[in-house]
């Protein structure tokens, strides 16, 4: 199993702070400490049995490269403070660097979240899992091969939309203005490699405007020519994408269950 962790956004809608800190390095309270979300992300994957990452980033977020390399000077500097809990935490973390596979791969210009993943086609050899780093949930469940996750919300507008019979996937559409449903898309995904051939579909219509390439146009593409997508329902995610989500988020992890107790 490979994953596909995209964090190439500009972070437009979380500035001024994501000017120089990429909003997928933004803390987050999780179990006793911070976390950069992008952290929290790797470490359910990892947990989950995943090894071969790939991370999509872009200009700027040479930031997200440093924190995925362990530097144990500093772990011995922190232990050399009395700050044993502190070390302990970060050498857990760079073990399971170690003991994985990284390959960082740069999105230029942010042409969409299907660009994104498409990128990372030649890191990857058989289905994969793709999220996307301002989201995070409270587990990671089984996924089947061609399925995504998706909760309900009162306003949908702004999110990818879904239509479903049962768990089936009937039809998605990215933020439309006339939602056919509340069930959106959380950005977590189970693909197969015919994925790849509908983003570049998708890219190839898009010819040279600067249309952004859609997820939900290849997963539509695909869904139209007879493949069979699954819906996985969650109670919850926390989207962390924009400041009025981050926060009600952030309060919301304070108050959930005890993965995320500070």
């Amino acid at each position: 199993m490979e994953a596909i962790i995209t964090a190439a956004g500009l972070g437009t809608r979380m500035l001024p702070a994501s000017k120089e800190i990429p909003k997928e390095m933004f803390p987050v309270p999780f179990r006793g400490s911070f976390k950069p979300v992008i952290q929290i992300i790797f470490e359910q994957f990892y947990d989950f049995g995943v090894r071969d990452f790939v991370m999509v980033v872009g200009r700027g977020k040479r930031v997200i490269e440093d924190h995925f390399t362990p530097d144990y000077d500093f772990v011995y500097y922190l232990e050399g403070l009395g700050k044993g809990r502190q070390a302990r935490e970060l050498e857990e973390f760079y073990g399971k660097i170690e003991r994985s596979n990284i390959a960082f791969v740069n999105q230029s210009s942010p042409e969409g979240f299907g660009d994104a993943v498409l990128r990372a086609k030649p890191f990857v050899h058989s289905d994969f899992v793709v999220a996307a780093a301002d989201t995070i949930i409270d587990g990671l469940p089984n996924m089947v091969v061609n399925s995504f996750l998706v909760t309900w919300v009162s306003n949908p507008r702004p999110y990818g939309v879904v239509s479903l019979d049962g768990d089936r996937v009937v039809s998605v559409e990215e933020k439309p203005v006339d939602p056919k449903s509340n069930w959106i898309i959380v950005p977590y995904y189970h693909f197969d490699y015919r994925v790849f051939d509908a983003l570049e579909f998708v890219r190839r219509g898009r010819g040279n405007s600067k249309v952004e390439v859609q997820l939900t146009d290849a997963i539509k593409y695909l869904i139209d020519g007879g493949v069979d997508f699954r819906a996985i329902k969650v109670d919850r995610m926390y989207d962390l994408g924009n400041v009025e989500n981050y926060i009600s988020s952030l309060k919301l992890i304070l108050q959930s269950s005890e993965s995320f107790v500070v």
